[in-house]
């Protein structure tokens, strides 16, 4: 009776990250990046014992500082999947940053690819995937393979509105009880590649976050008869497992790992069929990079590196950081820079922001693009809510449950914004009000002072505040905003805006305005002086 090994490689949230450096330095060789996910690609066609599907599970062109200087620059991001059709990459997801930049940008980037690209569940004004197909059967070997393509529902939540203009966003889960039998039936195995994450704890079945949709992976492994591999993303966990007989697969993010899903096949007449199956992650560690790749793209990482390296701006102070933590507790003066260039470019008197990362740095003296992208790497533009004073309390509430008493008193995180994706981006830090987080009071009644223009907001009274876009059409579960809110917009992304303030204002004295505080009220003098010190020695 004939056997072999069917192998299913799976990249996810590569983010643009080709080369193996954050973009922090010129010259960085981190173990991460696609080409040194190429060479354990490589290696593991080479000692195959069977044949090899490759998938990219999508969010592949936005989130690295080479995907800004593309947009920004050249304004298309289809060289970049000439990387994936380099690797010989078999099919490919659109992950939701796909499109941060629009549906054409995407668009482009979708026709760009030499290999299928897949979403059944969002579909055109047609009723039709808006990439062209739902899934694609390939047969290797003689066995038939099905992979079916889904994306997040929770696209339309994120983006501004007319990225998504026209098109239908269906359930996950949805799509594939109506496309897993179909596929069941004309292929022997069914492999499930879906742009999202897991809702619930994979052991117990217990919800780990808010049930909105988002992340639907655990109701498609128990809802969805006939899958035989899910490949997922979105969350850049790394999960290699295998529940239910199927093996699940999640490789972080960045190009740091590749998921590797091995079946075991027997011929059964005229079909194939699973007699055993493993779910492992092959780490990129101690890889070199692909050299065809390296070589292919050498021009192309000097141009960026030029671009990185292009001064915009002096700063006389220190708004370098040295601890996250201790500057979303305290505020600090980057962060209050950027307030204050979204102030200014919005003519508003209040403005909230994030820091996005546990690795933001801040700005040295002299600032350059690199330092731009690497603290703010995402794409958003800006806009102006017109909200209540309720609205803003509630939305600082919200953001103060980022923060929680351990056993001792001390401020630590809240479990909710690292797992089982670490959210520190959606802690945000207001300019032009003042405010009082007390961590001794309750959730959803924390914020104990608010004023504005000196006088304390009252719940009927009518703001304008300035956001990014990501939160102003009420992303992060900021469902006080929102679109109906959006009086304007300015739609230039903050990294241009940022550099444009520079322009204006090419030195920038270092302010810090001090203008919230996060108490401990049930602690006493004593207490609060060596949290003070505490703070004061991490930064």
């Amino acid at each position: 009776m004939d056997k072999l090994t069917l192998t299913i490689l799976e990249t996810s949230d590569v983010h643009g990250y080709l080369f193996p450096g954050d973009g922090r330095n010129k010259e960085q060789d981190q173990d991460m990046g696609l080409f040194k996910a190429a060479t354990v690609i490589r290696e593991e066609k080479q000692k195959a014992d069977g044949p090899v599907i490759v998938i990219d599970n999508g969010d592949f062109i936005q989130g690295s500082p080479l995907s800004t200087y593309m947009e920004r620059e050249r304004g298309t991001a289809a060289p970049l999947v000439g990387a994936l059709n380099t690797l010989k990459v078999d099919a490919g997801i659109p992950g939701n940053h796909e499109f941060n930049h629009g549906l054409f940008y995407m668009m482009e980037s979708v026709r760009a690819a030499s290999f299928p690209v897949l979403a059944a569940n969002i579909l055109d004004e047609t009723g039709e995937p808006v990439t062209g197909k739902a899934y694609e059967i390939f047969e290797k070997a003689g066995v038939r393979i099905a992979v079916l393509g889904l994306v997040t529902q929770y696209i339309p939540h994120w983006e501004h509105p007319d990225h998504c203009a026209g098109l239908t966003f269906r359930s996950a889960v949805d799509s594939a009880k109506e496309y897993v039998p179909m596929l069941r039936e004309i292929a022997d195995v069914v492999v499930v590649s879906y742009h999202g994450g897991f809702e619930c704890d994979l052991e117990t079945g217990e919800p780990t976050e808010i049930l909105t949709g988002e992340n639907e992976g655990y109701a498609l492994l128990t809802e969805v008869h006939g899958i035989d591999v899910l490949l997922t993303g979105h969350q850049h966990r790394k999960i290699a497992a295998v529940k239910n007989g199927i093996p699940v697969l999640q490789p972080g993010h960045r190009g740091e790992s590749v998921g590797k899903a091995t079946l075991e096949m027997e011929r059964q007449g005229d079909s194939w069929r699973i007699i055993g199956s493993r779910a492992e992650l092959a780490e990129v560690n101690g890889k070199e990079e692909d050299l065809d790749l390296t070589e292919q793209f050498c021009m192309l990482k000097d141009n960026l590196d030029e671009w990185l390296e292009r001064p915009v701006g002096a700063i006389v102070g220190d708004m370098s950081i040295a601890d996250t933590h201790s500057a979303r507790i305290s505020g600090h003066a980057y962060v209050d820079f950027i307030n204050q260039v979204q102030m200014h470019h919005s003519g508003c008197s209040i403005s909230g922001t994030s820091l996005f990362s546990q690795s933001a740095a801040g700005f040295p003296p002299s600032v350059t693009m690199r330092n731009i992208v690497t603290n703010y790497p995402y794409p958003n533009t800006l806009a102006v809510c017109r909200v209540t004073g309720s609205d803003l309390k509630e939305a600082l509430e919200l953001s103060a449950t980022y923060f929680e008493l351990n056993e001792d008193g001390e401020i630590g995180i809240n479990s909710e914004f690292i797992y089982p994706k670490p959210q520190h981006y959606n802690y945000d830090m207001y300019a032009g009000i003042e405010y009082t987080i007390d961590l001794t009071r309750p959730p959803g009644d924390r914020i104990s002072v608010l004023i504005h223009d000196g006088h304390l907001i009252q719940p009927d009274e009518t703001l304008e505040i300035v956001l990014n876009q990501y939160r102003a059409v009420g992303g992060g579960g900021y469902h006080m905003f929102g679109p109906s809110k959006i009086a304007r917009e300015i739609r230039v992304p903050m990294t241009e805006l940022i550099a444009g303030y520079f322009k204006e204002y090419p030195v920038v004295m270092t302010t810090q305005n001090r203008n919230f505080e996060v108490i401990r009220t049930g602690f006493g003098r004593e207490e609060d002086e060596a949290l003070d010190l505490q703070l004061e020695n991490r930064a």
